[in-house]
């Protein structure tokens, strides 16, 4: 008479191991790629953010741009704003957020350009309306 076996083969356990390790290896991939997008999205809502206090706020006022940007002429924008997902301040070498002014003198600038280096998409680029 033949005994029946109570456990697992070697086969069965190995398509296990198998199958745990391809469903780990998918879920890090898309976990990944929900950061980089959320990443990314921070970065197009603050640029978004710089953008219009620059033309709602700072242009009507001066008209002109300034030079440079920071918390200390564009205030009606949270100062956090200013610094990207990895830490930097804008204009720091090595940022992800550029303001680029053109045709400027004594910190008078007649147009800018505001980008943000993206992880999922090409740079997102906002420029002067005025």
């Amino acid at each position: 008479m033949k005994r029946q076996s109570k456990g697992f083969t070697v086969i069965e356990i190995s398509i296990i191991i198998v199958l745990v390790f391809s469903a780990s290896i998918i879920f890090f991939m898309q976990k990944n790629s929900l950061q980089a997008a959320s990443r990314d999205d921070k970065r197009k809502s603050a640029i978004n953010a710089m953008y219009y206090a620059l033309e709602k706020v700072y242009y009507p006022a001066k008209k002109s741009y300034p030079e440079t940007i920071n918390a200390g002429n564009l205030t009606t924008v949270d100062p956090e704003i200013f610094i990207d997902p990895s830490g930097l301040t804008i204009g720091a070498i090595g940022s992800n957020y550029r303001y680029e002014p053109t045709s400027c003198e004594a910190d008078m600038c007649k147009k800018f350009t505001l980008r943000a280096d993206l992880e999922n998409e090409t740079d997102f680029i906002k420029e002067s309306s005025n």
